[in-house]
């Protein structure tokens, strides 16, 4: 077994250092939160430098959702979700995560290139949040934690609690 503390690097040490070097922030916004498909949904826009989340952009997202939620109950879920509508650098992407039975959630990825909604269509397999949408799922992940599974008293106060916790601003 390697000892990873001595081991030599075998990546792409030119990618990964082109990486950071490109590193930044991005703006989150929270969007208002809503009733679709059964779920309860918490959207929020992503924006890269110079890019905004157009209306059309997130009426687009908004009816990716609704479609993909429409049939999330036979995926076990709690009716639960958050969207994530991110302008990227290199194109648009829609997040749809939901919460489902068992502590697990369901992730459904859907791409498309910048600036056109009307040709977002669902991301290849294996495709997984980058890392700015990963550190609003992460603070989503704290918020269902703290609010609904450790909350106290009724549910309706869980779940407002839960609506109210958003994050804003910057991310790295």
């Amino acid at each position: 077994m390697t000892d990873l503390r001595t081991a030599q690097f075998g990546g792409n040490a030119d990618e990964l250092l082109a990486l950071a070097d490109g590193y930044h922030a991005r703006t989150v916004r929270s969007l208002a939160g809503q009733e679709i498909a059964g779920h309860l949904l918490k959207p929020y826009a992503i924006e890269a430098p110079g890019r905004h989340a157009t209306d059309e952009f997130v009426e687009a997202a908004l009816r990716t959702a609704t479609d993909h939620l429409s049939a999330a109950r036979l995926r076990g879920s709690l009716g639960l979700a958050v969207l994530l509508i991110h302008a990227g650098g290199d194109g648009d992407y829609i997040l749809v995560h939901t919460w489902i039975e068992g502590y697990m959630s369901d992730l459904a990825v859907f791409t498309g290139p910048a600036g056109e909604p009307a040709k977002l269509r669902p991301g290849r397999s294996g495709l997984a949040p980058c890392v700015w949408e990963a550190a609003v799922l992460t603070h989503e992940r704290d918020a269902f934690s703290e609010h609904v599974l450790r909350g106290v008293g009724p549910l309706d106060q869980r779940l407002a609690a839960w609506r109210g916790d958003v994050i804003e601003g910057e991310v790295r």
